[in-house]
C-alpha cells in the first residue's frame, strides 16, 4: 500500500491521478450531501460503453490491497492498479458549462471517445 499526500499546490507524482482544487471541493460537497463523511473516493475504469472503457467513481471506506492512496485536503482517493494503468497522467476537474456541469476526466492516453462522452478507447 502506497500513500501519497499532496497539498493543493503540489502536482501528483508521476504515474498517478491529479484532482484539481475544484474537483476536490465538489467531491467533498457531494460526500457531505450523501451523508458519507469520512469516506474515500474510489476512482476507476471498467470495460464497457460504445468505445471500450468508461470511468467510475463512488464513495467507500474499503481500501484494497495494491490501491494507490492519494490525499487531497482531507479527501482520500483510492485507485486500483488495473485502473491506474489506464488513468496514468489523468487530471480530474470540476467544470460548469452550458453543455453540462460535473467532473471531467482529462486523460492524455485517450485516443477517441464516443459521441455521448461516457466512454473512450486508448
Amino acid at each position: 500500500m502506497s500513500e501519497t499526500k499532496m497539498s493543493e499546490t503540489q502536482g501528483a507524482p508521476a504515474g498517478t491521478v491529479m484532482l484539481t482544487d475544484a474537483a476536490v471541493e465538489w467531491v467533498k460537497r457531494i460526500r457531505e450531501k450523501e451523508g458519507k463523511e469520512g469516506s474515500a473516493l474510489r476512482l476507476g475504469v471498467k470495460a464497457g460503453g460504445c468505445s471500450g472503457y468508461s470511468y467510475f467513481m463512488g464513495f467507500t471506506s474499503a481500501e484494497r490491497t495494491g490501491d494507490l492512496v492519494l490525499e487531497y485536503e482531507g479527501l482520500r482517493v483510492f485507485v486500483d492498479p488495473k485502473s491506474l494503468a489506464i488513468l496514468e497522467g489523468t487530471t480530474v476537474d470540476y467544470q460548469r458549462g452550458l453543455l453540462g456541469t460535473g467532473l471531467q476526466f482529462r486523460n492524455p492516453r485517450v485516443k477517441k471517445s464516443c459521441g455521448c462522452g461516457d466512454s473512450f478507447s486508448l
